[in-house]
């Protein structure tokens, strides 16, 4: 059964602006903002829509889950979107996100590689399955362990739907707030932050790392 309709309550305030260029547009996004417009009309303010209003010629690359919060990048030109395009198709960007899980996670580091694909009968929701899912890889490291809960960086390799999401749940793990995947009273919010983008510009090839601190 495809999951009830989402109460959509966005939160206000202009966009916050990490860094710009004439080829680059990257920006914080809040949790509890889409991406993207949803089908409904009730869903369509979102990320794409007030970074449109806002700056004129700016075009999306990709996407972060509505509860996650932090980095995207937006294009200002066809020229620009096109090449970033490809290096996430090429898997040339590399991105880091911080998130708190559920429990004491054993070990210090790791790697989670467990096939995805989407759980049609419950879909937006994902599954790990060995017949028929599409690579993914994660890789993890404890940041710090505290009351019952473990504070994690995380590196994803591949850049499947949830990916995250369903790993960490799968590991025993689920991060705090997670309506899809875990406990979502254990926290006011999905404490999954997108923290670092790195990335070839557009313009010259130079390779750039961007950074946005973590709210929690």
């Amino acid at each position: 059964m495809v999951l009830d309709k989402l109460h959509y309550v966005p939160p206000d305030g202009p966009v916050r602006v990490v860094h710009r260029d004439d080829d680059l547009l990257l920006v914080d996004k809040p949790s509890g903002l889409l991406s993207v417009p949803g089908k409904d009309m009730a869903h369509r303010d979102c990320l794409e829509t007030r970074v449109k209003a806002a700056f004129e010629g700016a075009l999306l690359v990709h996407r972060l889950d509505l509860d996650t919060s932090g980095l995207m990048v937006f294009a200002m030109n066809k020229r620009a979107q096109r090449h970033l395009g490809l290096q996430f198709e090429r898997r040339r960007i590399a991105k880091s996100y911080i998130a708190i899980v559920s429990g004491l996670v054993v070990g210090d580091e790791g790697l989670i590689d467990l096939p995805l694909i989407v759980d049609w009968p419950n879909r937006p929701l994902q599954k790990v399955c060995h017949e028929t899912g599409k690579p993914a890889q994660t890789a993890w490291q404890v940041l710090a362990r505290g009351d019952g809960e473990t504070r994690l960086g995380l590196w994803p390799r591949t850049g499947r739907s949830h990916q995250l999401r369903v790993h960490l749940q799968a590991l025993g793990h689920p991060i705090l707030g997670d309506r899809f995947y875990g406990d979502t009273g254990s926290a006011p919010r999905l404490m999954l932050h997108a923290e670092s983008l790195e990335l070839h510009h557009p313009a010259d090839g130079a390779r750039l790392l961007f950074k946005c601190p973590c709210p929690f």
